[in-house]
């Protein structure tokens, strides 16, 4: 198995990071298998979308009106709020895996894979990417 970690600067606000080209990269020559991406973060998640036409946007707007940024959180420390970042990894799950072929991640025309996050206090982000030859 090949593994690597990249360090993402997510910055202070809430944000869908493109993970596509890093990805990309990593397999490049790496024949068939299978990508696995990995957030160890408790905050954070990983997804599968498209990016730049508004989806991106679409997403974080949806999140806070799932998981508001508000005060009923019992996980209290950080920003207020905070509490649902920690709830976060339960709908946009940290891992995901993506098939690959002749060292090209199988993606459709428009999906990226995206990092999510919305964990303000936390600017710096490792993500884990593993390749498992098939």
């Amino acid at each position: 198995m090949l593994s690597a970690t990249i360090t993402i600067h997510t910055g202070a606000r809430p944000v869908v990071r493109d993970l596509t080209g890093a990805c990309a990269e990593f397999v490049a020559d790496a024949g068939d298998g299978l990508l696995n991406v990995f957030v160890p973060h408790a905050t954070a998640g990983l997804a599968v979308l498209e990016t730049g036409a508004g989806s991106d946007d679409d997403l974080l707007t949806a999140l806070d009106t799932i998981l508001p940024r508000d005060s009923r959180w019992r996980h209290r420390h950080g920003a207020s709020g905070h509490g649902r970042d920690h709830v976060l990894p339960a709908f946009i799950a940290p891992t995901l895996t993506v098939p690959v072929l002749a060292g090209r991640v199988q993606l459709g025309t428009w999906q990226s894979i995206c990092l999510v996050d919305t964990n303000v206090d936390n600017p710096d982000r490792e993500v884990r990417l593993s390749f498992l030859p098939g």
